[in-house]
């Protein structure tokens, strides 16, 4: 082999080890994370500047992504419910930290927040509609900042540019291979699949840590500390229920793919319960009433959008989570337009019975006699829905169904 050839297949060999360049490998993690005791906050050092121009460039981006998205429809302006939830966010990490924070709250039917590079909190209204207390809130809102404080968002843009780099020089070795003679094509597919997995693992350990931080905030406030686990298998729960109404088979939660971003569901439940159980002198605050009070007005708006989702297993799973406090006039009528809306002959039945019981809760709520008045006409009760569409009628003059309304009464 001549000196050419040589060289290529050793510069390309050492590529293999090329998970090296990434920061914070997986091992170093853990080992790092074997040195701290559990559950310590770091200091607070003030409000942070960017250093260097890799984090001045993200943070530069994140200035006009939020300069982007403030002014958006689906951001909510309701003052009291933003006021609301970032009451929550100081009490869990403290009213020093959380003046970094500028939370944006989007009115759109997923289970997620973010955080930005600048200090950009997104909170997404499925978040709000899952959670049944002020802890779980808390311990999502604590997450998401735990990744501000430890600047995950540049070290992950590093890991991935030093990923990146690697991967070019592999292309430019495979391509002076080829003119050379050699064959590296499997090896280069090899290194690829190595280099994407470990950026997957390398944001799990992100995960992990976020988790870990955020916990030892919890841990310093009052909010119960077992909440953080409630939300996981919450969402574990929510999954099964969904796949079981499609008539599919349910998650596994034990295992992690390859390429998951984000430890499974189940492993983060169990890890933080086992967490909570070695502090049971914790605060025990969970602050459910005072969480229902604050989102009374929002969480038939954002059970709505949930409906329209066509999740017929997992809305179901939200609303009887939520009715574990009791059954409301709000949660029987979400019910009752979950049935409706699927339409099957047994789900009228039903949606008949859940109007019913919400009217009996609240005689004004005005857009049940609608739903039942509909419901009664498809299941072929159409003298007695005909009654019900035109109280709603008389109740509403100025619906914006009126119209059609009135031509299902026509005898």
């Amino acid at each position: 082999m001549n000196v050419a050839r040589r060289r290529a297949l050793t510069a390309f060999l050492a590529l293999g080890s090329a998970l090296t360049f990434l920061p914070d490998s997986a091992a170093a993690v853990a080992n790092r994370d074997r040195e701290k005791p559990e559950f310590v906050v770091p200091p607070y050092v003030g409000a942070y500047q960017p250093q260097g121009t890799d984090e001045q460039g993200q943070w530069l981006q994140a200035d006009e992504a939020e300069r982007t998205i403030r002014d958006l429809p689906v951001v909510i302006q309701d003052e009291e419910l933003n006021a609301y939830v970032r009451s929550v966010l100081c009490r869990a990490v403290g009213n020093d930290r959380c003046g970094s924070a500028r939370i944006y709250i989007l009115r759109l039917p997923v289970f997620n927040a973010t955080m930005s590079a600048n200090g950009t909190m997104h909170v997404y209204s499925g978040l709000l509609l899952r959670v049944r207390n002020e802890g779980e809130l808390a311990s999502i809102l604590a997450h998401e900042f735990a990744h501000f404080e430890l600047r995950h968002s540049l070290t992950r843009f590093r890991a991935r540019r030093s990923a990146s780099d690697a991967l070019a020089w592999a292309s430019v070795l495979v391509g002076f291979s080829q003119n050379s003679g050699l064959r590296y094509g499997t090896s280069f597919q090899d290194l690829l699949y190595a280099v994407h997995g470990s950026l997957a693992a390398y944001n799990r350990n992100q995960e992990r840590e976020a988790d870990l931080l955020s916990f030892a905030y919890t841990t310093q406030s009052q909010f119960r500390p077992s909440a953080s686990a409630d939300v996981w298998r919450a969402v574990m729960n929510e999954s099964d229920a969904s796949a079981v109404a499609r008539g599919q088979r349910t998650n596994r939660y034990g295992g992690v793919p390859f390429l998951a971003s984000h430890p499974s569901d189940l492993e983060r439940a169990d890890t933080l319960s086992l967490m909570a159980n070695r502090i049971p002198s914790a605060g025990d605050y969970d602050g459910r009433e005072q969480y229902r009070t604050a989102m009374a007005r929002w969480i038939p708006e954002f059970l709505s959008d949930q409906i329209k989702l066509n999740d017929f297993g997992g809305t179901e799973f939200i609303i009887a989570r939520l009715a574990s406090d009791g059954w409301t006039a709000d949660l029987h009528y979400a019910r009752a337009e979950l049935y409706r809306t699927r339409g099957n002959p047994r789900d009228l039945i039903s949606a008949i019975g859940f109007y019913r019981e919400a009217l009996a809760l609240n005689p004004q709520m005005h857009a049940a006699k609608r739903g039942l008045g509909l419901s009664l006409i498809r299941s072929g009760s159409v003298a007695e829905g005909r009654i019900a569409l035109q109280a709603f009628l008389e109740a509403q003059p100025d619906a914006l169904d009126a119209a059609m309304l009135r031509t299902l009464i026509q005898p």
